[in-house]
């Protein structure tokens, strides 16, 4: 996507209030030419500074309010973001308190120009913006205290939530009154070096943890008010297939069930609570138009497709340099294979819901969403408000994973028409079955590549063409991400891979058909089948140069610094070339994604069951390079949390379909990783001074060839296909 201008802190806005006693900050995007043309009202509000994009707010009680523009799903930002604040504004840590932003346009993402949460970019994009609204805060408590004190701003400090004066010690609560009336610092204010760090670079415990353990934190799902009633849609069992008829009669009868209504996706039923909806659902006679795509939509046809656009050519060409082809008639040997990936669902914990509140000027929206301003622009334009007539309430995310970062709106802007259509508040809540079959998944990819090697096993020309549909066409992305036919998602980390890149003679192809199914962002996104096909592809090199996994990629790797330290860090954790436990064996995969840089050794085994053998994985090591670690053990925990993830994915999860509809419903049959069988996982974080990069997504990446490569090290049989299954 094109970014925004950067943010400059001497372009930084301020503007002070009185709300409640308190002192608040606000602060917005300067310098943002697209986000001006794209949001004109909110740039000129932005510009007279009564707009904030952000702000915190500081009580008489000395509690410190931060507010996200962010959502939280999980990754840790109600705490890493408030870290920032706080660490510039010396506050106490004990009195932060966090709260998701209202949706405006003002709260719009530093690089996407949009308000949401995705691409682990949340804490680098606000990494100065919440930093400078902790430090212009302090300045102004500090001229308050300097003006009450008769003291020069230069004899006083600041630490632990207070202004210091010698033995005099003012709380930040006592100066909110005096410094919200004085004017913004004349110039901007300096930021901490980071040597001077007191918060930032420390592991520190999460501020959501306690209200999620004893309850009181609130998720979408728990959204209940007098007079709310909840909603279940009927949907077509195939994609493209509308209603033709329905009989409603039976559905009208069921206990609770107050009304039945037509809406875009299909047939709501409106009920007191959600058993009574799900009876009328059930009870429902529906006539289906299963639409164009009901005989396409088959595995056995889709891959026969897909393979031949991959022997056909004359796909997009997402990277090229020299001639690929004749460096692969000169090469010494030539490795030919081709990989394949299947489509699937993100099934977050907390399945899809969205609460719908609509007046006669105002439209009121109670959900865990990742795209405020996409889902308040479909709400908009549903109900006839302006936009910032609809008010979304971000809720706690039940997990995310893309699924809630839908440019349609699809689940917010249902729940919308089904509030419209029965004229009252109404939750709209999907199953788990809803979930699982309601598209919106990672897309299905076949790739073939041909890999010329020299007489010393060296990569020496590289040719690829992989095949799977785009996710960012046909949405409002396309103009910024699709370049030339190439979806630059569908190609990460293939056309930009160190390994690609560093030869003369490469060509990358891509061919993105369209079939049907919705597809979408999944955690990693294109990374999470890119980086199994390169690092497995990678394997294969090694074991055909026969050489050592680790020791060929560092004979790649030498100039590419950041690869190979989180590469050396995680060889050296595992103990690789050290002894194993008889019938274990190692495998290792290195990959940069979201700007941070990730190697993960895994360590499996074999286990026989009654209908074959079963994959085991006792132990993942991981290395990241993320540049500054804002929050290690946020860090750690995403870490953690990517590699259960991707397992879950490498060993069992897929969709498939038959006859235009998905096969799977539920957790017994779309599997993924359950606790025995979740590894031992060792985290550790390269030192680094580098640009910041992510951590919600790119630990995902890399697992499932770590595993794939320890499987080949163990029997000899390489694994090309995920979910991976070892033939009995």
């Amino acid at each position: 996507m094109n970014t925004l201008d950067t943010p400059s802190r001497r372009r930084f806005l301020k503007s002070g209030a009185l709300i409640g006693g308190g002192l608040v900050i606000g602060f917005v995007v300067p310098g943002a030419k697209r986000f001006a043309e794209a949001a004109p009202a909110a740039a000129a509000a932005a510009s007279t500074g009564f707009a904030p994009n952000a702000f915190l707010r500081i009580g008489g009680d000395d509690t410190v309010t931060v507010l996200l523009s962010h959502s939280e799903m999980g990754q840790g930002i109600w705490t890493g973001l408030a870290m920032l604040v706080a660490e510039d504004l010396d506050a106490d840590w004990s009195k932060i308190k966090v709260e998701h932003a209202p949706a405006a346009p003002a709260y719009a993402h530093t690089a996407f120009g949009m308000q949401m949460t995705g691409g682990s970019t949340s804490t680098w994009s606000e990494f100065e913006r919440y930093r400078m609204a902790g430090a212009t805060a302090r300045a102004l408590l500090l001229a308050a205290a300097s003006k009450r004190l008769g003291v020069p701003v230069e004899q006083l400090r600041t630490d632990n939530g207070a202004v210091i004066a010698g033995q005099r010690r003012l709380r930040y609560g006592e100066l909110v009154a005096d410094a919200a009336k004085l004017p913004p610092p004349a110039t901007p204010p300096t930021l901490k070096d980071a040597k001077d760090f007191k918060i930032i670079g420390k592991p520190t415990r999460r501020l959501d943890g306690p209200e999620k353990i004893d309850g009181r934190a609130k998720f979408g799902m728990d959204v209940q008010f007098e007079g709310l009633l909840t909603a279940m849609v009927a949907r077509a069992p195939v994609f493209g297939g509308t209603v033709k008829s329905v009989d409603d009669s039976a559905a009208r009868k069921v206990p609770g069930v107050r009304d039945v209504v037509r809406v875009p996706s299909g047939v709501a039923v409106v009920a007191d609570h959600y058993w009574a909806a799900k009876q009328g659902r059930d009870a429902l006679k529906i006539e289906w138009d299963a639409g164009p795509h009901a005989a396409g939509l088959d595995d056995a046809k889709l891959r026969a497709e897909f393979a031949r656009l991959a022997a056909a050519g004359g796909g997009a060409v997402a990277a090229r340099a020299g001639d690929a082809d004749a460096g692969l008639k000169a090469a010494a040997k030539v490795i030919e294979a081709e990989y394949h990936v299947p489509y699937l669902a993100h099934a977050p914990m907390e399945p899809l819901n969205c609460t719908v509140k609509i007046g006669a000027d105002v439209c009121e929206i109670w959900t865990g969403t990742q795209f405020q301003t996409m889902d308040q622009k479909a709400a908009a334009k549903i109900t006839g408000l302006k936009e910032e007539q609809v008010r979304i309430h971000t809720t706690f995310l039940g997990g995310g994973f893309g699924r809630r970062a839908t440019p349609s709106s699809d689940f917010v802007a249902e729940a919308v028409h089904v509030a419209k259509a029965a004229g009252k508040p109404v939750k709209t809540v999907w199953s788990r079955e809803d979930d699982v079959r309601g598209g919106y998944y990672r897309p299905m990819y076949l790739q073939r590549a041909r890999i010329g090697l020299d007489a010393k096993g060296r990569p020496v020309a590289w040719k690829h063409v992989l095949v799977g549909q785009s996710i960012i066409s046909g949405t409002p992305m396309e103009p910024m991400m699709v370049k030339n036919g190439v979806d630059s998602t569908s190609v990460e980390g293939v056309a930009d891979s160190p390994y690609v890149k560093d030869l003369k003679d490469h060509f990358i192809e891509l061919h993105s058909p369209q079939t049907g199914v919705p597809v979408l962002w999944w955690r990693s996104v294109g990374h999470s089948y890119n980086a199994f096909v390169m690092e497995s592809l990678i394997d294969e090199a090694a074991h055909a140069a026969g050489q050592d996994p680790v020791e060929y990629r560092r004979s790649l790797l030498g100039a590419h610094p950041r690869h190979l330290g989180a590469l050396n860090l995680a060889a050296e954790k595992a103990g690789w070339g050290g002894k194993l436990p008889p019938g274990r064996a190692r495998g290792v995969a290195v990959h940069e994604s979201f700007g941070s840089y990730i190697a993960q050794i895994a360590e499996v085994s074999l286990e026989k069951t009654g209908s074959g053998q079963r994959i085991r994985v006792h132990r993942f090591v991981c290395a990241i390079d993320c540049g500054l670690a804002v929050n290690p053990d946020g860090v750690r925990a995403q870490m953690e949390s990517g590699i259960n993830f991707g397992l879950g994915a490498a060993l069992y999860s897929e969709l498939t379909f038959k006859n235009g509809g998905v096969q799977q419903s539920n957790f017994h049959d779309y599997r993924v990783l359950r606790l025995d069988e979740a590894p031992v996982i060792e985290v550790h974080i390269v030192p680094s001074a580098e640009k910041m990069g992510g951590a919600g997504e790119p630990g995902t990446a890399p697992v499932a060839a770590a595993v794939a490569n320890a499987l080949f090290a163990l029997n000899r049989r390489r694994l090309r296909e995920l979910p991976l299954r070892v033939p009995a």
